[in-house]
């Protein structure tokens, strides 16, 4: 809403009296003063006339790099967890699950509409991978990729392949099924030996090592 309608719902005033209460009254979004029809999201910080209403909450947004080997989870009874390793000292959660044996980009944030914006299938954000399988691939095998296999029950979304070499291809999937590569790979008689997430929509892995991490840009933060 914007804070024309949130003084209106809060006082009780008129569209004519907001307007005034805005010019008469020192009302700060984020500390800056309110101009008229100026948004105001929940998680802006709002005072007015020196009262704190309520205070700003500053997000956080990395770019990590997972190592091979760890589980993407946050629960600590579970063994080589992100929490035993991450070094952030604020909350985050991975957006964008890798299994144990994949690595490569994850997004860690505590922003929940980032999170929701991403992890929808039904939004259709771009993730890409590099796959190296232990056969050679075949103009039919890539072919299939693209199409979409039937795994779950379901065949996954139409995809950008490209062979990368005799044993390796670069893949970008719009949705995110559960071991969802390695499950079209096995579907067409191959394991796949190694796997890594180099992009999530706008965000790439870049120069990062295993481990490494980066702040995103406000650029990335689509």
């Amino acid at each position: 809403m914007n804070i024309n309608e949130f003084l209106i719902k809060r006082y009780r005033l008129s569209q004519e009296e907001s307007i005034v209460f805005l010019q008469e009254h020192e009302v700060l979004i984020n500390g800056h003063k309110a101009s008229q029809r100026e948004t105001l999201t929940k998680e802006d910080g709002l005072m007015i006339d020196g009262a704190l209403l309520r205070e700003e909450q500053i997000f956080s947004y990395y770019a990590y790099y997972k190592p091979r080997g760890i589980e993407c989870t946050l629960n600590p009874k579970i063994e080589n967890n992100l929490v035993d390793i991450l070094p952030f000292k604020e909350k985050v959660y991975p957006i964008g699950r890798l299994d144990k044996e994949s690595e490569g980009l994850l997004i860690l944030t505590n922003d929940g509409r980032l999170y929701k914006d991403i992890a929808l299938a039904d939004n259709f954000k771009e993730k890409e991978y590099e796959v190296k399988v232990d056969a050679l691939l075949t103009e039919e095998t890539i072919q299939k990729l693209q199409e979409g296999i039937v795994i779950k029950g379901r065949k996954t979304r139409a995809a950008f392949v490209q062979a990368t070499g005799p044993q390796s291809f670069r893949i970008v999937l719009t949705q995110g099924i559960n071991r969802q590569i390695r499950r079209m790979c096995y579907k067409l008689g191959y394991e796949v030996t190694a796997l890594k997430r180099i992009r999530i929509a706008a965000v790439q892995l870049d120069n990062l090592t295993a481990g490494g991490f980066r702040v995103l840009s406000k650029e990335e933060i689509f």
